[in-house]
């Protein structure tokens, strides 16, 4: 089994970072490389919520995962502790055998001197899925909920435009 291992030190508390992790708004904004666009189709944010999204690639000569430029996926919430784990079960749809499987995703957060501490491990990697392509994808999306959170708005989302939509 393949796997990724990313860590992120965000300047915002563990509460603010993990209601950026399940609203299908901020999700919009920020789960996406910079180089792509993410819709939110279905979005269920409870232990057991279905959810279904794509991501777009913003490059029209980029190659998509499901269709000619977009990778769609969809997948469960299997544990939800507010404030500190999301683990979510994705699946692509595809019809290519190499990029097929669940995928386990554990993003777990701690505090960290004013902020958070956040671990995110990717794994059952298909192996259509390059583990650097994959791990960079994630430090890009990473860098964008850093950027959501850190700059806060009333709603404790930071209301900056970015490239998602």
């Amino acid at each position: 089994m393949t796997s990724t291992r990313v860590t992120r030190e965000i300047a915002a508390p563990p509460a603010a970072v993990y209601r950026a992790l399940i609203d299908p708004d901020a999700i919009t904004r920020w789960k996406a490389p910079a180089s792509m666009t993410c819709v939110v189709h279905e979005f269920e944010a409870r232990q057991g919520g279905r959810f279904r999204i794509s991501l777009t690639y913003d490059d029209p000569g980029a190659a998509g995962k499901t269709t000619g430029h977009t990778d769609t996926y969809h997948g469960r919430f299997e544990r939800l502790m507010p404030g500190w784990l999301v683990v979510e079960v994705d699946e692509f749809e595809s019809d290519d055998p190499a990029l097929l499987g669940e995928m386990r995703i554990t993003i777990s957060l701690s505090d960290s001197d004013g902020g958070t501490h956040l671990v995110a491990v990717h794994d059952g990697l298909p192996p259509g899925v390059s583990p650097a392509d994959n791990e960079l994808g994630w430090r890009e999306s990473l860098d964008r909920l850093a950027e959501l959170v850190e700059a806060p708005d009333e709603s404790g989302v930071a209301d900056r435009p970015t490239k998602t939509r």
